[in-house]
């Protein structure tokens, strides 16, 4: 019986020791970010916004053989930009899945090279939307931390127009763009 009573008091103290040793994951969670939504930005003009899953603005169409340079702002509770501390030691990503990469492509650029001068004091999370035939398709935009998703986007619908014809050659001109006239014969 005394044995029995030492077992108890042994698991009893294991499992005291086990619970206070969970200090590591709560710091580990506050490195998260706990983002409710999102925005993608092209030329300081949004073009793309979802929080709190539901669309409010969706504006992505590109042509053919065009590229549209993307930026990134992930959104707080309240609806805000969450700023992003570029520190050595923690570094989030994107990741994207297509589903039909037969009509856009994605390149994600460098934190430090995206080609833009913001004059910001944090990272700026970025990619490259690329058209490659007319149609429509949708992508995930996943924000990675550490090997696993701290975020993941509802589906982003993209329309890729065909490529708009040029008054140069002898293509029929859309939209009005041609200044000569168009005579048409029997």
């Amino acid at each position: 019986m005394f044995k029995i009573k030492q077992l108890f008091l042994f698991i009893f103290l294991a499992l005291i020791s086990i619970s206070c040793d969970d200090s590591h994951d709560h710091d580990h969670d506050e490195e998260h970010i706990d983002a409710e939504g999102f925005v993608l930005e092209s030329d300081g003009v949004v073009v793309y916004r979802q929080f709190e899953g539901e669309v409010t603005i969706d504006n992505l169409i590109l042509a053919v053989n065009d590229t549209l340079d993307l930026s990134v702002h992930f959104l707080d509770h309240d609806g805000h930009e969450i700023e992003h501390e570029d520190e050595a030691d923690e570094e989030e990503e994107l990741s994207f899945s297509i589903s039909d990469s037969n009509i856009i492509s994605i390149e994600v650029e460098d934190h430090d090279d995206d080609g833009h001068d913001h004059g910001e004091e944090h990272h700026e999370l970025a990619f490259e939307l690329m058209g490659l035939s007319s149609g429509t398709t949708t992508f995930t935009l996943s924000l990675m931390h550490e090997g696993h998703a701290d975020y993941v986007s509802l589906p982003i619908s993209v329309t890729v127009n065909p490529t708009m014809l040029s008054c140069s050659g002898q293509q029929l001109c859309l939209n009005g763009c041609c200044f000569m006239e168009i005579y048409a014969t029997k």
